[in-house]
Formats: C-alpha cells, sequence, structure tokens
C-alpha cells in the first residue's frame, strides 16, 4: 500500500512537531510555509516536563536540553523584591524525570527542522483555500499551485486560514494585558548562569519575568495591563517597559537597560474561547490554529507538541480512515485543551491583579502555600505524559 500523504499549512513549532511525528510513522509529509524562509519571532519559550517528554518522543529533547537553559531557580517576588514563593523545581524535577528548559524560540524551530528529511519544508506558500472530498483534499496557494493529499493540517497560528475554513470567524478575545519581551545579554549574581532559571515580580497590574535561555543570553518579559490599541502604536519599546518598570526591584530597570530597542517585541495578548469540533471532512487543525490560549501556564508550545503526538497515534490506529483517526484525535484533545485554555485566563486573572487588598490576600496565600500543594496545584498540566 502506497504511503499516505498529509499537508501541514504552517512551519512553526506544531507545525514541524507534526511533521517529525508523522514521518516516523512513515506518511509522505510536506510542510507549506508563507514565509520565505525559516523565521520565528526572537522570544524565549519554556518547556515544562509535558513539552520536553513529549520532545523526547520526537528525537529531539537531547538536542533541546544542550542547547536552552534548565530551569534551576524559579521565584515569584513582590514588585519591590521581598520573596513570596520559591518554586519547588528540583521536588518537581525528581517527580517528572526532568527539569523545565528555556530555550530560544528561533534554536526550537531550528532543531525540529533539522530533524525531518530535507525539502519537506516549503517556503513561500501562502493558502488561499482547500477544497474537500471523499477521495482527497486539496489546497490552492496564492501562487496558482496546488496540491492534494490524504489529510491537511493546519498549524499556522492564531490567524489561521485552515481555521476559517473549518469553523468560520470566531471572535479573539483580548486579555487586558500588553506584552513587551526582549532577549539580551545579562549577568547577575543573585541569579547565576549556572542554575539557570529566574524569577517574576508581581506588581499592581503589572509583572516582570527574567531567565537564562541558554548560549549566554537571557530572556525577559512583561505583561502591563492596559487597554485595547493604548500601546501597540509605542515606537520606543524599550522606554515604555522602563517607565513601567520604574523604582521596581533590581535587577529589573538594568535588565530592560541592557537590551537593544531591536530586540524587543511588544504585543497585545489575544486567546479564544474553546470550540466543541477541530476539524471537516479531511482538514483538522493543531496548535494556536485550534486553541489559542494566553501564555500564563507556559503551555502553548507543550500543547501543539501533545497535540501532534496524539494526532499522528491517532492515525496510526486508523491509517485507513481519516475522519475516524480526526475524531479520536479531538475526543484526547480537546478536554485538556479546553481545561489549559480556562486555566490560563483564571492564572492571568491571578497574576495581574490591581486591587490591593486583593493583591494582598493573594500574596499571604502564596507565602503560606507548602511545596506539596504547590507541584499539586499544577500536576494535571506539567506532570501530564502523553
Amino acid at each position: 500500500m502506497a504511503p499516505k500523504t498529509v499537508m501541514i499549512i504552517g512551519g512553526g513549532i506544531g507545525g514541524l512537531s507534526a511533521a517529525i511525528a508523522l514521518q516516523q510513522l512513515g506518511w509522505n509529509v510536506s510542510v507549506y510555509e508563507k514565509a520565505k524562509e525559516l523565521k520565528e519571532l526572537g522570544a524565549g519559550i519554556v518547556l515544562s516536563a509535558n513539552a520536553i517528554k513529549a520532545l523526547e518522543k520526537l528525537g529531539v529533547a537531547e538536542q533541546v536540553r544542550k542547547t536552552g537553559s534548565p530551569v534551576k531557580k524559579a521565584e515569584i517576588r513582590t514588585w519591590d523584591g521581598k520573596l513570596l514563593v520559591n518554586v519547588p523545581v528540583h521536588k518537581q524535577s525528581k517527580l517528572y524525570g526532568t527539569y523545565s528548559y528555556l530555550i530560544y524560540r528561533p534554536d526550537l524551530q531550528s532543531i525540529l527542522y533539522k530533524k525531518l528529511k530535507q525539502e519537506t519544508v516549503v517556503f513561500g506558500k501562502k493558502l488561499i483555500r482547500i477544497e474537500n472530498d471523499e477521495a482527497k483534499i486539496t489546497a490552492i496557494f496564492e501562487d496558482g499551485e496546488e496540491a492534494e493529499g490524504d489529510l491537511l493540517i493546519g498549524a499556522d497560528g492564531v490567524h489561521s486560514e485552515v481555521r476559517k475554513s473549518i469553523i468560520g470567524s470566531t471572535p479573539s478575545r483580548y486579555s487586558g494585558f500588553t506584552a513587551i519581551r526582549g532577549i539580551s545579554n545579562f549577568e547577575d549574581d543573585r541569579f547565576p548562569v549556572e542554575l539557570g532559571g529566574g524569577f517574576e515580580a508581581w506588581g499592581p497590574g503589572k509583572r516582570f519575568g527574567f531567565s537564562h535561555l541558554g548560549s549566554g543570553r537571557i530572556f525577559w518579559f512583561s505583561a502591563i495591563n492596559t487597554p485595547q490599541g493604548t500601546m501597540i502604536s509605542t515606537e520606543d519599546r524599550k522606554k515604555a517597559a522602563l517607565e513601567n518598570f520604574k523604582g521596581s526591584f533590581e535587577p529589573i530597570e538594568a535588565v530592560i537597560e541592557s537590551t537593544n530597542e531591536s530586540d524587543i517585541l511588544l504585543h497585545e495578548i489575544f486567546d479564544r474561547s474553546p470550540v466543541k469540533y477541530w476539524s471537516i471532512g479531511r482538514a483538522t487543525l493543531l496548535g494556536d490554529a485550534a486553541h489559542p490560549m494566553l501564555p500564563n501556564l507556559g503551555q502553548g508550545g507543550a500543547q501543539a507538541l501533545e497535540d501532534a503526538l496524539v494526532l499522528s497515534r491517532s492515525l496510526e490506529i486508523y491509517p485507513d480512515n481519516v475522519q475516524q483517526a480526526l475524531k479520536m484525535y479531538e475526543k484526547i484533545r480537546i478536554p485538556r485543551t479546553t481545561q489549559v485554555v480556562r486555566g490560563s485566563r483564571a492564572m492571568a486573572r491571578l497574576m495581574q491583579l490591581e486591587n490591593p487588598l486583593a493583591i494582598h490576600f493573594r500574596n499571604l496565600m502564596l507565602r503560606a502555600m507548602p511545596d506539596t500543594v504547590q507541584i499539586k496545584r499544577l500536576e494535571w498540566v506539567v506532570g501530564h505524559e502523553v
């Protein structure tokens, strides 16, 4: 029997991971990426235990560990530096068999890309529409070319064209905060590179995080409560970050100051409400195209990795019935990703509090929380193994 053919739209983390998983099954895989070259936004991505275990199954975890930085220190502090939580990262690593890692997003994408057969990824291919029929599915691209196969996977991100074909237009939801993120070289004796990890500082309606990234770099991010549209036109992103964190716990201002303007990104953060299906005919969705979520549980990339593995296993079980495989994929993945989307929203509300009394009680609760409760609280997320 001839190998099955799959078209994956989008060459980000989810699309490349799905391609690896399906090549492992012997499928013919083509990834169509609208960019002219391999390109990801220059930010850091956290890979918690569930993500590392998925990467192990894809055969790239060791490279990720070598390239990224283990999180061996993780503190939550107030905006002026008082310790709220010392996250029990060593206990978690023993429980789950691995530390979390932080890695430069383009580095992770490059590792995944190199795991694929040569010429799997076709660049400069912008999808216009798909045509679904009983025997095959066809992708039509802006340049007039067409491709057909047994399955099409939309891994084309939060503004997915494939999603529009399957689900239609569903409104995005503004989180209430804007993120400013940067990559820099920075040293601080309190957060040595050997330990990896770093800290978060939570202030009224804003927070700042700093962590080692591997290869001598650090990644920082900030989340600032602001009405939609008010910060997005900011020309001087560095100045905006400094103004919002003036007088904060050091080294926050020094970290921002150490960063070149060209290495700073500013984005409003959105998600979408979960939906009840991701597939139609021979087309399905994966990653942010299926379930865009807030970054507050650090699970965007991890859930795309989990999607890729569950989808490939569903197709392994039903190799001659794509629709049945997609039903199985949805049945396993939609309840979990729905829970993660909602959990990320709940975490955002806790982290971005503005009311002084609410902040006071939250901080009391965090200081009093024993390690066992901390670990148990997030076990359903990071302790999961596909």
